[in-house]
């Protein structure tokens, strides 16, 4: 088991975050540019001192032990294979520099090559590898160590998209029959909901939210988080079926005197409300019969987003809408065009602001 308060102070950023990671669990790290997550990495790695706090891996406190002994692979963003071995040397490196013989590291290194699909390249370089090739050459020199706890830096971030999917579900496969804990690090969604038991995202240096995939894209605590599993994210006070929500800081509206939202839950006090850009409905005119939800809104952008087209909202609340090519078409829609925009209350989900 993992367990570490990772404390790191520097002039202008504080990293101050707790991490428990149980044997054969995968926890991805993830949060925006900036927010401390590869430096959590390097710190339970070995590679940058901390300020404070500490890191236990199954009981035994790591302290002072330099990278080297501590019982951790890592597989870094651009894998740093060696570029004049031979992908059985890469391999073979790791369990030399932890005191196995030439014979004997050269053994396990064919072994795992073998379990990764990659027995028939042992003797090519890496400038000879495809990017996948190369990313389970790097796990396997991680893996090739026994650790207790292995680190995954963006493992899947230099591949193009048709590789990573691959890729992605082999990975998935590895990992499932690793025992020890592991840690990736990643901005991609995807690669965290299909590759991680755990999520723990964190912004500004500390966690701002835990818990299981669906758990965190059902429930999403704050504006990144939102925008990570897709969802426009709002936070207010509710009452009832409804929930009064702060206006935008951008829209010109008096505080107080926010967007009130109609909601299937019955709630009171702080609140958040979530539903998908999907579920928003747009307007040239004020729609008749008036739906529960509806305010005026400005088109800020549109862009293009997989077979459908996002709309980028401005008003009482900011809010993104998908709609299709022909929807937009219809519309006219364009920059600075005001609209209505509409969601029904069975569409929107509410939840206490309370609690995690």
């Amino acid at each position: 088991m993992i367990d570490a308060h990772l404390v790191v102070e520097r002039p202008r950023f504080r990293l101050d975050v707790r991490l428990r990671a149980e044997p054969g669990e995968v926890v991805a790290l993830l949060g925006p540019n900036g927010a401390g997550k590869t430096t959590a990495l390097r710190v339970l790695a070995g590679l940058t001192a901390p300020s404070g706090g500490h890191v236990t891996i199954d009981g035994v406190p790591m302290g002072a032990r330099p990278p080297e002994r501590r019982p951790i692979g890592m597989v870094f963003q651009d894998y740093l294979l060696f570029p004049h071995m031979s992908a059985l040397e890469n391999v073979a490196f790791g369990p030399r520099c932890h005191g196995s013989g030439r014979a004997e590291a050269r053994r396990a290194a064919a072994a795992w090559l073998e379990r990764v699909g990659l027995a028939e390249h042992r003797d090519a370089r890496p400038g000879n590898l495809s990017g996948g090739q190369a990313q389970r050459v790097a796990l396997a020199r991680a893996l090739a160590v026994r650790p207790r706890l292995l680190l995954l830096d963006e493992p899947l971030a230099a591949l193009d998209a048709h590789t990573r999917m691959e890729v992605r579900a082999r990975l998935r496969h590895h990992l499932e029959g690793f025992t020890g804990a592991c840690v990736l690090v990643t901005h991609d969604p995807l690669d965290a909901m299909v590759l991680a038991d755990r999520l723990v995202v964190i912004e500004h240096g500390v966690l701002v939210q835990e818990g299981t995939p669906a758990e965190v894209a059902r429930h999403p605590r704050t504006g990144y988080v939102a925008r990570l599993v897709g969802l426009n994210l709002y936070r207010g006070d509710a009452e009832g079926h409804e929930v009064r929500v702060e206006p935008s800081a951008a829209s010109g509206t008096a505080p107080g005197k926010g967007l009130v939202l109609s909601v299937s839950e019955d709630l009171k006090g702080p609140a958040f409300v979530a539903f998908p850009p999907s579920a928003v409905a747009l307007y040239r005119a004020r729609p008749d019969g008036t739906p529960r939800n509806l305010w005026p809104a400005v088109i800020e952008g549109v862009e293009r987003h997989g077979d459908r087209v996002r709309v980028h909202l401005g008003g009482p609340v900011a809010a993104a809408a998908d709609i299709t090519p022909a929807a937009v078409a219809e519309l006219g829609l364009s920059p600075g065009q005001e609209v209505w925009a509409a969601v029904k209350a069975t569409e929107t989900h509410a939840y206490p602001a309370g609690s995690a």
